[in-house]
């Protein structure tokens, strides 16, 4: 998780300090405390130290989970202060790496778009696309930014929809966000972001704070008691880098079981408004970072669950009458896990 705290609010030198000195005491999770460590100061200006945390993960890329990561968060960094020629080199050999991680190349795409390479932003997205989602798979969340971000830079190149726009289309669609993606992604519309004209800014800045009022209102709303559901591969990368957690999780079929059971309990004792959050491992270790604690702690993934309901990720248990069941595998709730 990056910081996105404006700077007067928080003393970003001093927290990417603090963040530096609690790697050195967990090394175990350095990378991701360094890696906030090295967005603090990106925020507060000092791209040239928030590149020199880059190169000191980088000293020792067998150590990384996710090495191309730190590589487009360097390559991005450096592009911000002159250094295009290098973060340029960078890129290319991210894309011919073709990492399996979406991350890497929403960051390397979204810094192209930045620049106004917009052709190469989109071939970079859609080179991501084939890479990462096979025909008819329904695509994971972290993939998600990914269709998002090669949606807005074919609108703004005017591009014709093709099916991934509209898988992006759907995926946007949700009670709580009420402007569709192509009105968000309008080149009038993000193009006035960057207009030097007041009058645009303004009411581009209306438009705005009347969404972020409706998304307020419907996360003030009660959210869900969730139980917390990994997907099969995302148990297995789990459990694979955190194998204190097997005791939770002894196998993937059981973990479903738990889930449908739990729920049926908090139900029978009268438990109004349930659901059911879909984890991922880096969301998940993302989270652990900003709680100054380990994945590996089983006590924390209770409070992981409760903030993606917080976030309006949950999805209402049970199921409606023929829907799909929650668990992923097609079939009908009531010939599944509904049994």
């Amino acid at each position: 998780m990056r910081p996105d705290t404006p700077a007067e609010n928080v003393d970003h030198t001093a927290e990417a300090a603090r963040l530096e000195r609690t790697a050195g005491l967990y090394p175990e999770d350095a990378e991701a405390l360094l890696l906030r460590a090295a967005a603090h100061l990106e925020l507060a200006g000092d791209r040239p130290a928030a590149t020199t945390l880059y190169d000191r993960l980088l000293s020792d890329p067998a150590s990384l989970e996710n090495p191309h990561l730190v590589r487009a968060l360097k390559a991005s960094n450096l592009w911000e202060y002159d250094h295009e020629a290098e973060a340029r080199a960078i890129i290319d050999g991210i894309r011919a790496s073709a990492p399996r991680d979406p991350a890497p190349w929403v960051i390397v795409a979204e810094s192209l778009e930045s620049h106004d390479e917009l052709q190469a932003a989109a071939e970079t997205f859609t080179e991501a696309a084939s890479l990462l989602l096979p025909d008819g798979s329904e695509p994971p969340y972290s993939t998600h930014p990914l269709l998002f971000g090669r949606h807005r830079v074919r609108r703004m190149l005017g591009l014709a929809h093709d099916d991934w726009d509209t898988l992006a289309d759907m995926l946007h669609s949700s009670p709580v966000s009420q402007v569709s993606l192509d009105e968000l992604h309008d080149p009038k519309r993000v193009w006035s972001l960057g207009s030097d004209n007041p009058a645009e800014l303004e009411a581009e800045i209306s438009r705005l704070r009347a969404e972020l009022g409706a998304y307020r209102q419907a996360l003030s709303r009660p959210f869900p008691v969730a139980v917390l559901h990994w997907p099969a591969d995302e148990l297995g990368e789990l459990l694979s880098a955190y194998p204190d957690l097997a005791d939770e999780y002894p196998s993937h079929p059981e973990h479903l079981t738990t889930i449908e059971s739990s729920l049926r309990e908090l139900a029978s004792s009268g438990t109004p408004n349930l659901g059911i959050v879909t984890g991922t491992v880096p969301s998940y270790e993302a989270f652990a970072a900003s709680e100054g604690s380990s994945p590996g702690d089983v006590t924390l993934l209770p409070q992981y669950a409760t903030t993606l309901a917080a976030r309006g990720r949950a999805v209402g248990w049970p199921p409606r009458r023929q829907a799909e069941c929650w668990c992923g595998a097609g079939r009908a709730y009531e010939g599944c896990h509904g049994a």
